[in-house]
């Protein structure tokens, strides 16, 4: 497989997770974009090593990795704001659900959407998840379980609605 073919069939599912990772358009096409640059530089290496599934897993380690730097370099960045956002679930669609969903996962640490978005969305096992975050399986159990109840707290009564999509 050549680089130009595996960043034109990837690049909309990375998209995709990394939106759902840092909740914003532009910062989610900038990490696909590192993401595949960062590929690139040592793609004839990569492509000797791995298989297909392992070049996927590669490519979300790398766009997991970045995601999390850029969190860091952006955490001082951050405002906080004393009023709460405006509920946005009255009349829920299936695009307000969508919307809904994406605010309540940017309410949770970077990690936290991480293991989130890599267990529920993307439905990787814990020791998948383990090992791409460099952690151990416990770690990701104990963030996923203080996630899922933060969310539940989010997401009040919506939470049934979300899990019926």
């Amino acid at each position: 497989m050549e680089f130009e073919e595996f960043a034109s069939t990837r690049s909309r599912r990375l998209f995709q997770i990394a939106y759902l990772m840092c909740g914003d358009w532009h910062q989610a096409q900038d990490l696909v974009q590192i993401t595949l640059a960062k590929m690139f530089t040592v793609w004839g290496r990569l492509r000797r090593g791995r298989d297909e599934p392992g070049l996927d897993a590669y490519a979300r380690k790398v766009l997991l990795r970045m995601y999390l730097s850029q969190r860091r370099l952006r955490r001082s960045s951050e405002v906080v704001s004393a009023e709460l956002p405006e509920q946005l679930t009255a009349g829920l669609g299936e695009s307000d659900l969508r919307v809904t969903l994406v605010a309540a996962l940017a309410q949770l640490p970077p990690r936290n959407r991480a293991v989130v978005v890599l267990r529920y969305l993307e439905d990787h096992s814990v020791e998948a998840v383990a090992e791409l975050l460099g952690c151990s399986p416990g770690a990701v159990k104990t963030l996923t379980t203080r996630s899922l109840a933060k969310l539940r707290g989010i997401l009040g009564e919506d939470r049934e609605l979300l899990l019926s999509l």
